[in-house]
């Protein structure tokens, strides 16, 4: 009884223990964690200014102050809390004011949204980058292996047209074209579809 009361007391312990994360991953989260801190040091007064407002009417407390501030401008002008005078009754003012604030708002949201996707668009050409230099050592890896297995005598279990497409290093471009021409084709096979099942229908 002892002994189990022991083994049971250090499962916390070990359940708390942290695991340590690879020094690959570490280095990886720094570098994305120092270059985020970086560009936001590098933004421009205004960018900060269309950051911070547009942060700020996205909070809740952006939508409590209005919903406090256009009630009390109703009630007061309609009659209901007449703690002073009413000086907009038809509420014509409240309508322009929120207008113009909805011109401004919009503004500084599509500024922020610009920057974002100047961002995706850096993150998309690291990603493609990436995709590039995987699919290039990836080539030259099957290359050195079947050289190899070929030297060695030893069977690769694949088909020799399936091995040569795999050792065959596609340009990008390439790649494009092919997707560019398979949607165009698809766009008219479908538009063609389409327009034999309206001569269907009118006959």
């Amino acid at each position: 009884m002892p002994a189990a009361t022991v083994q049971n007391s250090s499962r916390p312990e070990e359940n708390s223990a942290v695991q340590p994360v690879s020094h690959v991953l570490d280095r990886n989260i720094n570098a994305l964690i120092r270059r985020r801190i970086e560009d936001e040091r590098t933004l421009s007064l205004q960018q900060k200014l269309a950051n911070g407002i547009t942060a700020f009417v996205g909070s809740m407390v952006f939508v409590y102050i209005h919903a406090i501030l256009f009630g009390l401008w109703i009630l007061i002008n309609i009659g209901w809390l007449p703690v002073v005078p009413a000086w907009d009754p038809s509420l014509v003012v409240l309508a322009m004011a929120a207008s113009v604030e909805a011109i401004f708002i919009s503004t500084f949201v599509l500024i922020s949204q610009n920057r974002m996707a100047e961002e995706d668009d850096k993150r998309a050409d690291l990603s493609l980058q990436i995709a590039l230099l995987n699919e290039h050592e990836t080539t030259r890896l099957v290359t050195m292996v079947s050289e190899i297995a070929r030297k060695l005598g030893v069977d690769p279990q694949v088909a020799p047209e399936e091995l040569e497409e795999m050792k065959r290093n596609l340009p990008p471009d390439v790649v494009l074209e092919e997707i560019e021409r398979q949607n165009e084709n698809g766009a008219s096979s479908s538009s063609s579809s389409s327009s034999g099942t309206r001569a269907s229908l009118t006959s």
